[in-house]
């Protein structure tokens, strides 16, 4: 295995219930279904191309990057439906200034869907794991391209908001085990029973905690949970997908670390930035996270 020396740049235009309208001055004016926001953006050093902003609410930061509340200009429902393609699930504005899903993860949610497919139409049961899958979507996504998912996230109100979209996409018969547990030990204890996938979907939080008090630390864990990644893939396995946020590093150091983890398997590992594009005609693009994909198997030049 190697990892390709180019960067990749993988880019979210805009669909029906989303849209980066325009961005600047440290800012960005975004579109979720009917609705628009306002948000703090510290990467957009330019000047905005629309003269006038109209935002239903605005996130006004706090003191620390992870503080601030919303403030309204027009009443927002609690939460309201939004889709792409035929996977629906809800927008809502949530005390850490997201809008309750990641949109510039379409990419890789079209990527997935690929790999996914690709094993069902060989005649086997894709078997894919979410750890850290927040409120659902990707797996919601396999689930539809027809794989058995196991979703992992710490919080029970993530869950409580992945069972919502799973119903409001009318997916509730399709196999998702929707997990509230601590990611490494769920997996360690998948190493144990000697459970394989097909893919893994891997989007940790630079700092967060369990669900019993448990510490998670990207710099100081991610390695060791890499390489229990790598015990649940094998040569059949297709894919693992890491993603990674808010954080000062390279991508190159990432996937470095995944190719240590997965290097015995072969395959080929990719890396770079995601980024979503204005609408607005300049078309500047905001980078928002790192990642890292691993494709293994045949097609892996998908």
């Amino acid at each position: 295995m190697s990892i390709d020396p180019t960067l990749e740049l993988l880019i979210t235009e805009p669909w029906p219930d989303f849209e980066l309208l325009d961005s600047g001055n440290g800012r960005k004016l975004e579109r979720y279904g009917k609705y628009r926001f306002i948000r703090p953006e510290p990467q957009a050093l330019w000047q905005p191309a629309l003269p006038d902003w109209q935002a239903d609410a605005e996130f006004v930061p706090g003191s620390t990057e992870d503080t601030g509340r919303w403030q309204y200009a027009r009443q927002v429902p609690d939460a309201w439906p939004l889709a792409r393609g035929n996977i629906r699930f809800w927008g809502a504005c949530t005390p850490f200034r997201h809008l309750a899903f990641f949109p510039d993860m379409a990419p890789q949610w079209d990527f997935m869907r690929r790999k996914v497919e690709g094993v069902a139409a060989a005649g086997q049961q894709p078997e894919v794991l979410n750890l850290f899958g927040y409120t659902g979507v990707a797996s919601l996504v396999c689930a539809d391209a027809g794989a058995r998912v196991t979703h992992v996230d710490a919080s029970k109100k993530a869950i409580t908001a992945a069972v919502e979209n799973q119903k409001l996409s009318g997916l509730t018969d399709k196999p998702i085990r929707w997990l509230v547990e601590d990611a490494g030990k769920f997996l360690a204890r998948e190493v144990r029973r000697g459970r394989k996938y097909h893919g893994v979907i891997l989007d940790p939080p630079k700092y967060g905690r369990g669900p019993n008090g448990e510490v998670w630390k990207l710099f100081e864990q991610l390695p060791d949970m890499l390489r229990l990644c790598r015990q649940v893939l094998d040569r059949d396995s297709k894919f693992l997908i890491l993603t990674v946020y808010a954080i000062r590093a390279s991508a190159l150091a990432f996937a470095q670390a995944v190719e240590e983890a997965l290097g015995d398997l072969g395959g080929r590992v990719t890396c770079g930035e995601m980024a979503i594009r204005e609408s607005a005609p300049r078309g500047n693009l905001i980078p928002t996270a790192l990642f890292v994909r691993w494709e293994g198997g045949e097609g892996s030049s998908d």
